[in-house]
């Protein structure tokens, strides 16, 4: 017993450091995914500690995680910098989205249930009611939120956690991209009713197990950003 406690006792520390990591990690996540930090910015750990809110143990764990998820890159004993962008990674992030999410969907179609049908329709329901919110950010976040939401619940009808699991690596790769497309749109009210008929024609085929008309879809709807995100960066320089 007295082992167990001098074990808890010692242990203890770490939960707290295991939290402000995390919230390290998702903050800079998702202020990179965002723009504030360009690519090929330095991130300086002293900038950073007051910006988050967390000592250098923390904000190195979360740096380690940004650097497997390919945001930030370790620069040999320099510390770190945001990951570079380019039409190539861009190309070849939404093309590998694309054929990945096709398998899923096809997967899907095959072994989803009732239950999961009922899912997709809850969730694109949702999607379809963003119309009232107070600012463009707002818009954005809640839009953003449920659109996830949609294409996961689409996505779960495969039932292979390993499949799921690299959807959301390439997701999160395709992230900074996706948003620049995003702030492009700045969600006009031409471009949700777009995208909603794009949704009400994809929720149509799969309900109707069309595996080849909702592949064709999904590929089309996924790569609509593009030639927007392409013009964006070439605008900025980034070849």
């Amino acid at each position: 017993m007295e082992l167990d406690v001098q074990e808890s006792a010692f242990k203890a520390p770490e939960a707290p450091r295991q939290n402000l990591a995390i919230s390290a990690y998702q903050q800079l996540k998702h202020d990179i995914i965002r723009g504030r930090y360009a690519p090929e910015q330095k991130l300086l750990m002293s900038r950073l500690k007051e910006a988050y809110g967390a000592s250098t143990g923390p904000l190195r764990e979360a740096l380690s995680q940004l650097v497997a998820d390919r945001l930030v890159v370790a620069i040999s004993q320099r510390g770190y910098r945001v990951a570079s962008m380019s039409l190539a990674e861009l190309n070849d992030i939404y093309d590998a989205r694309a054929q990945l999410e096709g398998l899923i969907l096809r997967l899907a179609i095959e072994r989803g249930d009732d239950a999961w049908e009922a899912t997709v329709l809850a969730t694109a329901h949702r999607l379809a009611k963003v119309t009232d919110v107070s600012t463009p950010d707002d818009l954005l976040d809640i839009w953003d939120e449920r659109h996830k939401a949609f294409h996961t619940a689409i996505a779960s009808g495969c039932n292979s956690p390993h499949l799921l699991q690299m959807r959301t690596t390439l997701f999160d790769q395709v992230e900074r991209y996706r948003h620049l497309w995003l702030q492009e749109t700045v969600m006009s009210s031409q471009a949700l009713e777009l995208k909603r008929q794009e949704h009400a024609a994809l929720v149509e085929v799969i309900l109707a197990r069309d595996t080849a008309q909702a592949d064709t879809l999904m590929r089309d709807h996924l790569m609509t950003p593009v030639p927007i995100v392409t013009r964006v960066l070439a605008a900025r320089g980034i070849r």
